[in-house]
Formats: structure tokens, sequence, C-alpha cells
């Protein structure tokens, strides 16, 4: 069997989510430790010393510790669905997310973390960036054109969150573009396979495949 990248990930965390989905669209299995955070493997400390999820290393040692550039190198090798068409627009809009908006988003969610932090402020902060997708929405549903493309899903997992941090407030909102792309993006056979559950892994453990088709 030709051996498969390592991937330390943790099922919640929206960076870990886009590199899985990016890994399963290019059909790019690799071997999936799944972390705790409260409890990080020596391993991928050792790997990657900010010991921040998702890491990859591959077979050769090389260690990717960037959600971005695992979905990139991914789908450099691999792109059928033509994810990276359109990477120009959509690589501002992706870097509007993973900045200013994650910053409200944090704020939002995780108020006590930081100090003098009003989190209305700051979902109404957020609040903007959403209703700029809803406004960039194609009439495919899409953000960037006719079919979903890296900036959908590079971006998706941290509405999704900012979206469950009070969901009756986010469903009440008048953004039914966005709404409706979220829901779809949600529901897709991808993200559910993107999203399937595995247990902590601990050195010596056994490391699932994780892939589409888990037949490698």
């Amino acid at each position: 069997m030709t051996e498969l990248p390592v991937l330390y990930s943790f099922r919640r965390c929206p960076y870990a989510m886009r590199a899985r989905m990016a890994l399963l669209v290019s059909e790019t299995p690799v071997r999936l430790r799944e972390v705790v955070l409260r409890d990080k493997p020596e391993e991928m400390i050792a790997a990657s010393p900010k010991a921040t999820v998702p890491v990859l290393v591959l077979p050769d040692g090389q260690v990717i510790d960037e959600s971005l550039a695992i979905m990139r190198w991914a789908l450099d090798r691999n792109d059928p669905q033509d994810w990276l068409q359109g990477t120009a627009a959509g690589t501002e809009l992706i870097a509007e997310a993973d900045g200013p908006f994650k910053h409200h988003l944090d704020r939002y969610k995780y108020p006590t973390r930081y100090e003098n932090v009003d989190p209305l402020e700051h979902r109404a902060g957020g609040l903007i960036f959403l209703e700029k997708l809803d406004g960039l929405i194609q009439p495919s549903g899409q953000l960037m054109g006719a079919k979903p493309t890296l900036a959908d899903h590079a971006i998706f997992p941290f509405v999704r969150q900012f979206a469950n941090n009070d969901r009756s407030w986010f469903d009440a909102l008048p953004l039914p573009a966005l709404q409706k792309w979220l829901g779809n993006h949600l529901a897709s056979p991808l993200f559910a396979t993107t999203m399937q559950k595995y247990p902590q892994w601990k050195s010596g453990d056994e490391e699932p495949v994780f892939a589409l088709d888990v037949t490698v």
C-alpha cells in the first residue's frame, strides 16, 4: 500500500473542516488522527510547534499546517470539481472572512476570552459581512459563479459557527440567499462525510483512512 499523508484534525474546528473537504473532493486519502484540543498528541506538537489543527504530514516529512495551504496543496494535485476557478476574486473574500469576520466571530462566540468585549457589538460587526455574502450569492446559489468554488467551502464553516451561536436570531435575518446557501452546503453529502465522527487518536492507535472511498 502506498504510504498516505497523516492529518491531525479536530472534527468541530472550521479550519480543519475546510481542509478535510478539500482532501475529500481532491480524492486525497489520508490517515486521520483525531485530536482533543486539551490533550494534544506529542507527535502533532513535534510536527508543528504552534500546535493548532489542521496539520498535514506528507510521506516525505513535509509539514503543511495552515488550512488554506492544505486546501490548495490538495486541489493543485487534483481538482475534479474546479474549486480553484475564480481564485483571484475568491482570495479577497476568503481573506475578509479569515480576518475581520473571524475577529468578530471570536468575540461574539467567546466574549469571556477577551477584555472589555460586547458580544452584541461584534455580532453586528459580523452581520456586515453576512450581508455582503448575501448580496454576492449568484442565481446558482454560490458565491463565485455557477458552481461552488474554494471560496464557498473555505468560508461556510465559519458562517456555520456564527449562525449556530444564536440560531433563532440568524434564521430570522432577512438574508434568504445566504441562509439557503448555508443550508445547502450543510446538507451536502460532502459535508456529511467531512463530519464523520472518529475517536481521539493516541500514539499507537489505528489510524482510519479518511476518504470518500476508503477501500485503498
